[in-house]
């Protein structure tokens, strides 16, 4: 194990995408905790050396973090609030957005339309933990709904969306705080505030994870019969190309006064997992994670009880199907998870220490030991080549940047 940050101050990992292409760097933010959206700046630090980079510092009382990297590129992608925020605008889950940064210059990822008649392409709202597809083509995003919040936060449900690279987005209006985008945002989730009992039908789409380049997973509240929460995985084929992004189904994209921005014409939302008759129904919000799919875009990981309640990963085809259980551990995978480069295993936190499971049959290698405080739960995250793994621990009173080598490259 070796600690690769010092400062004395938190170091916060995304759950993905967190090494720079050539496996050299981190890029983190430095939030006091993950549920206070304070910190000023991205930065980096090198993994060999120890040498911190700031690649984006912000001003005028905005704050930015959940940084994620590019696949090939220099560039990087992270939430943005508001500047010169108030008391009536200042940073929420409806008042963020994505910006992305590219040798030192910084653009909107989203554009932003508030005053009706909307704009196709731009949101009316936040968006963010914004992960760039395999290909860095696309972005993916979780998002939150001004407009309908300003109606009434039940109606401003999470959904799921896409940034693609068809902009920019100029939006018209004249509100001060709409802006341009570089890329064409859309939502690819549908959800309603009165989930039908025993449906297919959810009132909120999150924690979603790229399968392939095409299509994206996501996790989706379902209600039982009895009428209880239940977490269902659900899977989107996304369109192939500029037109289809810019085509409409049978509701605008950009949404209307009472209604949610909609997804493009033929962009359907799929259930893969019906657990609504088992034991421990539904995936798991706790430990948080994101449903991830292998690189060979064959297999969609996801955490779940076993009988016995305790936290397994499980595996799904994109196509449906059975579920597979993976892990039988005796105690809960405790963490968010992901794949190694190879798609070969898979790695998180069990028994409070790193540990990697066999993509084929679940036996699990523990890649460390005697930790001073149990790793975080938030991300656990392979280097692209493979060859080292990294996490957050406290240390010292403060959240570190550790990581230490696989099995395998």
């Amino acid at each position: 194990m070796k600690q690769i940050t010092f400062a004395s101050r938190h170091h916060q990992l995304t759950n993905i995408n967190t090494w720079t292409p050539d496996s050299q760097w981190l890029v983190f933010d430095v939030r006091p905790s993950g549920a206070s959206f304070t910190g000023e700046t991205i930065e980096r630090v090198n993994v060999s050396t120890g040498e911190v980079e700031v690649i984006y510092r912000a001003t005028d009382g905005a704050h930015v973090g959940v940084v994620t990297v590019h696949p090939a590129e220099d560039k990087y992608v992270f939430i943005h609030g508001p500047k010169h925020p108030d008391a009536d605008w200042h940073y929420d889950f409806h008042h963020r957005q994505g910006v992305i940064a590219h040798h030192g210059q910084v653009s909107n990822l989203d554009a932003m339309d508030i005053t009706a008649p909307y704009t196709a392409g731009a949101l009316r709202g936040g968006s963010h933990v914004h992960v760039f597809s395999p290909n860095g083509q696309l972005v993916s995003f979780t998002y939150n709904d001004h407009v309908l919040h300003e109606r009434d936060p039940k109606l401003d449900l999470r959904n799921v969306g896409v940034a693609a690279p068809f902009g920019p987005v100029n939006p018209q209006g004249n509100h001060p705080r709409e802006y341009v985008g570089a890329y064409w945002s859309v939502l690819v989730s549908r959800t309603t505030p009165t989930p039908q009992p025993g449906s297919d039908d959810i009132n909120r789409a999150y924690e979603e994870g790229w399968v392939s380049n095409d299509r994206l997973a996501f996790i989706g509240d379902t209600l039982s019969v009895q009428g209880e929460k239940v977490p269902e995985l659900f899977i989107v084929e996304l369109p192939e190309n500029e037109q289809g992004w810019k085509q409409a189904g049978d509701e605008p994209l950009q949404g209307t006064t009472e209604t949610l921005p909609a997804p493009p014409a033929g962009v359907k939302q799929r259930r893969l997992t019906f657990t609504h008759q088992r034991a421990y129904p539904g995936l798991v919000n706790v430990p948080r994670h994101w449903v991830r799919c292998n690189p060979q875009g064959t297999q969609i990981a996801f955490l779940m009880r076993d009988d016995n309640g305790i936290v397994q990963l499980w595996l799904i085809s994109p196509e449906g199907g059975e579920t597979r259980q993976l892990t039988h551990t005796e105690s809960g995978i405790q963490s968010a998870f992901n794949w190694h480069p190879s798609g070969n295993m898979l790695g998180f936190v069990l028994e409070n220490r790193i540990a990697c499971c066999d993509a084929q049959t679940g036996a699990v290698t523990f890649l460390t030991s005697d930790h001073g405080n149990p790793p975080s739960a938030d991300a656990v995250v392979f280097s692209p080549d493979g060859r080292f793994i990294a996490w957050m621990e406290e240390t010292g009173g403060f959240r570190q940047l550790w990581l230490t080598e696989t099995a395998q490259h």
